[in-house]
């Protein structure tokens, strides 16, 4: 495109100004952009600066589709994958290729290209490209387009819901259900909020060492006037990525919700944040079962005894039948290997279950005891303890993550009909 057309296409302040004040802000999803010219990568850099943008975490890196390619053959796609490509069609298509191994599912891809052909568009489109747009663009385009991804009417929520429930209490569902949190934020550099649900008794603000004026309870208990703005001054900040809903953990009131008392406020995380991580309490009523019911994903955590093993399948049955379209809760073993407690067989365990258990964790008291007593995660205060291992095993499997690149990865990733999955069925 000449010099004359490009500014015959520039828009004016007024027009961009106008399209501006249309768009809606930016929830905090997580964007890498790979650019082959200045003026894209200024544009990208523009729009990242602007206030609508503010909670999302832009990236601009130079290189078009193959560095892309080799940026997450060893990294998490983010959110957002925004790449600039000058080659011709064909080669495009081409090049597209090399990310079918190493992109993740979930996420979406905006290709910029410098070929106006509608044919290109609809191919693009047919295998799961989510736009194409034509270069030149400008900061108004691209906030638009991601307008339009994110937020628009009609757009599932951006966040995924995972509910951590204990078989019975004591036996450390909080704990993982903080680690894991943590551990998507670290993992993914994704951003996690970590609502704790039970007010009366919650941890969470003791095991992030935060001691917030204000968090979940003003949330239910004003969920009339919650919106994205409300919800932002309730979070309390944990770390890069992950934000806390702390219970107030008082004893000055009953806490006796409604059937519907936590919907607006998970409903209201997953609009803005791509994990929402709800710490259960150990308890069964009307609310429990609604939150239960309507997550995402549920993790039951237990430890290897018989009280455990009922309490586990009163649940996966309760759940089976609540979800018939969503696949069974994951179980996690935890405590695992207490001295002289006689415990049941993993494999006996899960046997009348009808499910497998997604990880075990050892039990192991004095590095857990210490990094609760301080204030912080596991991967903190430990970074090398077997543990964490198992946090990052159960975090991607939440979030639909491959913890591995290339070809391992590639069958699970069509069978899922994850990111650039369409690209092989020609």
């Amino acid at each position: 495109m000449d010099s004359e057309t490009e500014a015959s296409y520039r828009p004016s302040e007024t027009t961009m100004r106008e399209r501006l004040d249309e768009l809606r802000p930016i929830p905090r999803i997580s964007v890498q952009a790979f650019c082959e010219t200045a003026e894209v990568s200024a544009a990208i850099s523009a729009a990242a600066a602007d206030r609508r943008m503010l909670k999302a975490h832009v990236h601009v890196n130079t290189g078009g589709i193959r560095a892309a390619a080799e940026h997450f053959a060893s990294a998490p796609t983010p959110n957002l994958v925004i790449l600039e490509s000058k080659y011709p069609p064909a080669e495009l298509l081409e090049e597209l290729e090399m990310l079918a191994d190493v992109c993740d599912p979930g996420s979406k891809v905006v290709i910029i290209g410098h070929y106006n052909d509608v044919s290109l568009y609809r191919e693009l489109t047919r295998r799961g490209i989510s736009e194409y747009m034509l270069a030149p663009v400008h900061l108004a385009d691209i906030i638009a387009i991601v307008s339009q991804l994110f937020v628009a009417e009609g757009v599932e929520p951006l966040g995924r819901s995972m509910a951590f429930i204990g078989a019975k209490g004591g036996v450390g569902s909080s704990t993982i259900a903080h680690n894991v949190a943590w551990s998507i934020s670290k993992l993914f550099s994704t951003d996690v909020v970590l609502a704790d649900l039970d007010l009366p008794f919650g941890t969470a603000n003791m095991n992030f060492d935060k001691d917030p004026a204000q968090g979940i309870a003003e949330a239910v208990f004003s969920a009339d006037r919650l919106d994205d703005v409300f919800l932002d001054r309730l979070l309390a900040r944990c770390a890069d990525h992950l934000s806390l809903l702390a219970a107030p953990s008082a004893l000055d009131r009953t806490y006796d919700f409604e059937t519907e008392a936590f919907s607006a406020l998970i409903e209201a995380a997953r609009r803005g944040t791509p994990a929402v991580v709800l710490d259960v309490p150990h308890v069964w009523n009307d609310w429990t079962r609604s939150v239960l019911q309507r997550a995402d994903e549920v993790v039951i955590t237990a430890t290897p005894d018989l009280a455990n093993l009922r309490n586990t399948k009163n649940l996966v049955d309760t759940l089976r039948k609540a979800r018939p379209n969503d696949p069974p809760p994951r179980l996690v073993l935890n405590q695992v290997g207490m001295t002289k407690r006689p415990e049941i067989a993993v494999g006996e365990f899960v046997e009348p279950l009808g499910i497998e258990v997604l990880t075990t964790i050892a039990f192991d008291p004095l590095p857990f005891g210490m990094a609760a007593n301080t204030g912080r995660m596991m991967g903190e205060t430990d970074a090398k303890h077997v543990a964490n291992a198992a946090f990052a095993e159960i975090a991607y499997a939440l979030t639909g993550r491959s913890s591995t690149k290339g070809q391992g990865a590639r069958a699970a990733k069509s069978a899922k009909g994850g990111l650039l999955a369409r690209i092989r069925r020609r």
